[in-house]
């Protein structure tokens, strides 16, 4: 009897286990795949399909705005309709189709333009056949990658929730870091394997390369789900803060008095009961007041219009995430250079990177550099920095997550 309650204990024990590793490996393939082929994607473009450098950086402008916003779309769709773990699975399907797409115009040499001749001054464009083709491969990868994206870290969050619902709080803390730190591991591996092997063995095996890699990933993630905690869906979020913003417009004639517990009434999801909203952004607190709870609320709890009356939980996820707003605003500088990383490529391949006679850095290889302090900054942060400043000066754990300031530090370093 013993043996089996201690059989039991160690299957629950390395469940977990199972379905974090085999969700990052999903995660860290795709992240791989993704900068391994966008870095070296410039160098694609003006060689084998003869686009001009501005062209072929308009491409990569628009691909990478849509691989960032595409993440939008699917964190939607994964709240409101298909959830976390279909949405990453169809995501990752979109993303093999595209990778395999991609592959094929390197395979097939239909698929793009005739190479030039050194008798020739001109080369020939692509045809728009030839390029509706690269245009797809690029928007399907893009599509995958907003399924992946939008998902993957909340997914991986739910695993950590034991049978109680609640988080292990020992491993949450740590969650984030190691997450990101993976992430930049992916990176590193894309923009220095992938890369290698796409300078060196062509562009069959190195766009091949990445669509095994992803392949592997999206097969995986799949064996695994009998073992993954998936959360039921919900309605969708989006569509909560923009009730919060119309209830608060149409409840705008109505003032607030200064202290908040003055005969008023405020909206829980179960109907009226005690509690009440931040003081911060009060204007947004018109969306949870109960006037008439005959009128408002229906007999089972609801509210009778959700675009006139709010939750409480509704109006401080609003509050929550115009609070980051000017941390998210603080970043666009950086990722308006980040996202011009097609130029640096560009003048590093005209430099002299051999280091031996056998050994030449690729070019888009040189960005590591961001990748690396990235990581090591990382692993510094959880491992020296924040055990140092917990024993030492405060009586607390410090956790600089908490309140943005690993965020704040971070946007400081990137501008010096």
């Amino acid at each position: 009897m013993e043996s089996c309650c201690e059989e039991n204990e160690t299957l629950m024990a390395e469940k977990p286990l199972l379905e974090k590793t085999r969700k990052r490996v999903n995660d860290a393939l795709e992240k791989m795949a993704t900068f391994g082929v966008m870095t070296n994607m410039i160098l694609y473009l003006v060689n084998e399909y003869h686009m001009e450098m501005a062209a072929a950086s308009n491409i990569l402008f628009l691909w990478t705005a849509a691989n960032n916003f595409m993440p939008v779309l699917g964190a939607a769709i994964a709240d409101s309709y298909l959830g976390r773990f279909y949405t990453i699975g169809l995501g990752s399907i979109a993303y093999v189709m595209g990778m395999v797409l991609l592959w094929l115009t390197a395979l097939i040499a239909q698929a793009r333009p005739p190479p030039c001749y050194q008798s020739s001054d001109s080369c020939s464009p692509p045809t728009f056949l030839q390029s509706m083709v690269l245009c797809s491969s690029l928007g399907l990868i893009s599509v995958g990658a907003g399924g992946i994206r939008a998902s993957s870290m909340a997914f991986g969050a739910d695993q950590l929730e034991n049978e109680d619902g609640k988080e292990n709080s020992g491993v949450g803390e740590s969650y984030f870091s190691w997450y990101y730190t993976l992430y930049m591991f992916a990176v590193l591996m894309g923009n220095t394997c992938v890369v290698y092997v796409q300078d060196n063995m062509g562009w069959k095996v190195g766009f091949a390369f990445p669509s095994v890699l992803m392949m592997f990933g999206t097969v995986s993630f799949f064996l695994a789900s009998p073992f993954y905690v998936q959360v039921q869906t919900n309605t969708s979020s989006v569509t909560g803060l923009f009730q919060v913003l119309v209830a608060s417009y149409r409840n705008r004639q109505f003032k607030l008095p200064s202290d908040a517990t003055t005969n008023i009434i405020y909206y829980h999801e179960n109907g009226p009961a005690p509690g009440v909203p931040s003081s911060k952004l009060r204007f947004l607190n018109k969306a949870c007041i109960v006037r008439d709870p005959q009128k408002d609320v229906m007999p089972d709890g609801r509210a009778r219009d959700p675009w006139s009356l709010c939750t409480i939980d509704q109006v401080e996820e609003l509050k929550a995430l115009l609070r980051v707003v000017p941390i998210w605003s603080s970043g666009m500088i950086m990722f308006v250079d980040l996202s011009q990383n097609s130029f640096p490529v560009l003048q590093a391949s005209a430099t002299n990177r051999r280091i031996t006679s056998g050994f030449m850095i690729p070019a888009a290889s040189l960005q590591i550099i961001t990748t690396i302090s990235t990581i090591l900054w990382l692993g510094l942060k959880d491992s020296v920095l924040l055990p140092l400043a917990s024993s030492n000066f405060m009586e607390r754990p410090v956790n600089m997550s908490h309140k943005g300031e690993g965020m704040g530090y971070s946007h400081t370093f990137s501008r010096a």
